[in-house]
């Protein structure tokens, strides 16, 4: 039938409130506060660790990569210790997977989420055993846009890369697909809302309900 690879932070589930929260945690230790907003910061936390670490001392007007860099392993502890405070999937992401494969779709996460945090997570959500490959930040030497992790995970699952998508909600995500030359779905739900419309996915994803009918249209 195929293979289905998703993102996860903005994708699968809206992991945005505990990884600006580990943030904070990196700027209270210092002794200046919450720094970061958990609503009106959500699409810099799904660019990463060190991305909220730079736009909080770049309002703070202090500090620089040194300190970016000091300050990213604190973040790692403090977000596995908060990993699922917030978190939640995105309505109806689990049913959807699991009706995917009813179907005899393969399907896989490629992240750039350190593979450890993924994997903790997603046992926490309680879907870690729905997908048959999991490809973090640090899986492989690379990571996302390069297409490597997503190729090694359509490779780990028996897929085909012919016959195989992305779903995910970052332009990082759509530079991947490109690269692996396969089609690319955005959610309309995800940090940036139907804006990411914007980068000319092959499709828009608005609701997980419409997944299967979308998959069997791309994969035709």
């Amino acid at each position: 039938m195929g293979t289905i690879v998703f993102d996860l932070d903005g994708t699968l589930a809206d992991t945005s409130a505990d990884l600006i929260a580990a943030a904070n945690a990196c700027f209270r230790r210092r002794g200046h506060g919450d720094v970061l907003d958990p609503v009106a910061d959500a699409l810099t936390a799904f660019h990463g660790g060190r991305a909220m670490l730079r736009l909080g001392y770049r309002r703070l007007g202090i500090g620089g990569e040194a300190e970016v860099e000091a300050d990213y392993p604190v973040l790692l502890q403090a977000y596995e210790e908060g990993i699922a405070n917030h978190t939640q999937l995105y309505p109806g992401a689990a049913e959807a997977v699991e009706a995917l494969l009813r179907a005899g779709y393969r399907t896989a996460i490629c992240t750039n989420k350190p593979e450890r945090l993924a994997r903790i997570l997603l046992r926490h959500l309680g879907v870690l055993d729905l997908f048959g490959a999991l490809v973090g930040a640090d899986t492989l030497p690379v990571r996302k846009p390069d297409p490597a992790p997503y190729r090694r995970a359509v490779d780990v699952v028996g897929g085909d890369v012919a016959r195989s998508f992305l779903i995910g909600d970052t332009e990082t995500d759509l530079l991947t697909a490109r690269a692996a030359r396969v089609p690319v779905v955005m959610v309309s739900f995800g940090p940036e809302g139907p804006g990411i419309a914007r980068l000319n996915p092959d499709a828009m994803l608005d609701h997980f309900d419409g997944l299967g009918a979308l998959a069997k249209r791309i994969l035709a």
